[in-house]
């Protein structure tokens, strides 16, 4: 099992909260409605076939993670753009499976918050 500092750092999470205020919990509905799509975008872009388009996916969704003080869901946003960038997508489905594992801790441990 991970441990939830992996799944997020909580003390990022609590200066973020301490800056943005009234809009955390709005920050944090955006965040996990757009996982939701950046996810739905990778899942295409790898039936596609596509490397290039789930390179592009995974690069933003990495950004978007990072800032939310999720390191394991970027990290796994960073071995699939990897991944893409170097049009392989050998693998892909499985980081995929992880990725999605993560984001549902992830999600589910903001909504707590």
């Amino acid at each position: 099992m991970i441990e939830d500092s992996v799944h997020l750092d909580l003390a990022a999470l609590d200066e973020l909260k301490s800056i943005m205020e009234d809009d955390f919990s709005l920050l944090v509905d955006t965040f996990v409605n757009d996982s939701l799509y950046r996810i739905e975008t990778i899942t295409e872009a790898i039936n596609a076939g596509d490397p290039q388009a789930v390179w592009r996916a995974c690069h933003s969704f990495k950004g978007s993670a990072a800032n939310m003080a999720a390191p394991a869901l970027a990290v796994l946003c960073r071995q699939l753009e990897d991944l893409g960038r170097s049009e392989s997508l050998s693998g892909a489905r499985h980081l995929l499976e992880q990725l999605t594992a993560e984001y549902q801790q992830v999600s589910r441990r903001l909504a707590e918050l």
